[in-house]
Order: C-alpha cells, then structure tokens, then sequence
C-alpha cells in the first residue's frame, strides 16, 4: 500500500520549472565601426526571462525590440516584438547548458532563433526554418 501512495505523490507533483538559459543574462554588445548591436537579458527568475535590443549607427537609434523567454503549458518559448508589434511566439526546439534553439516555421523571417556561448561571447543567428539566410551576431559584455 505504501507503494501506491508513494507512486500517486510521485505522479502528483508539479512539473519542474523549465531550465532557461540563465548563461544569457547581462548586457551584451556588438560593435563594428560606428554601428552597434545591444541586447540585455535579466536574470533568469520565476520562470522567465526578459530582454530588450537595440540597433544603430552613431548616436541613431535605427530599431528595438523587446523579448521574453517563458515557461508556460506548451514548453518553453521565445516572445519576440519588433519595435513594439504584437509578440510572435518562438517554440523551443533544443537546449543544451551552452545553447538554445527556437522555431516558428510560419513566421516570414526569423523562422529560427539560436543563442549560444562561445567562451566569453553571446553567440545569436536568426534564419530561417533550414538555416539559409543567416544573420549572426557576436556579443561581448558591455560594460
């Protein structure tokens, strides 16, 4: 008997919280001549991540964004609002403890978004659903 109840607590419990990418968190930066990339996740915490972006030349802001990663009933997932449009949802598609994939196929562009470490650099592509028509980034920590 004591089996069964041991068995029904086990099947009972909360599902764990979705790992997120917590090696994300900081400010990062991309700079070529006078042109620039920010990206700034927080911390990760209660199950989610935020992060906003910028892009410019010079003192000229050209675009931003703002970015969620969250857990919610479908998984984790990548809400992406170029310059404050309606979120578009990205579904994970893998995860490693130095990497992370996700995907909207129905999406025109990006139809995958993938971040990464490389030593002290934030890696970040966008691309489509096969990996054709990449953009990449590679960040150091501003600051």
């Amino acid at each position: 008997m004591l089996v069964f109840w041991v068995a029904l607590l086990i099947g009972a419990a909360d599902p764990p919280p979705p790992v997120l990418p917590g090696w994300m968190a900081g400010c990062w930066i991309e700079e070529t001549g006078d042109a620039w990339t920010e990206e700034c996740w927080t911390a990760a915490r209660g199950g989610s991540m935020l992060g906003s972006g910028r892009v410019g030349t010079g003192a000229s802001l050209r675009s931003w964004e703002v970015m969620q990663i969250l857990g919610g009933p479908d998984g984790l997932a990548f809400w992406a609002a170029p310059g404050g449009a309606n979120r578009t949802r990205f579904a994970l598609v893998s995860s490693t403890a130095t990497e992370i994939v996700f995907a909207n196929p129905a999406n025109d562009y990006p139809q995958r978004i993938r971040y990464w470490r490389a030593g002290a650099m934030l890696k970040a592509e966008i691309s489509l659903a096969d990996g054709s028509k990449p953009m990449r980034w590679s960040f150091r920590r501003s600051g």
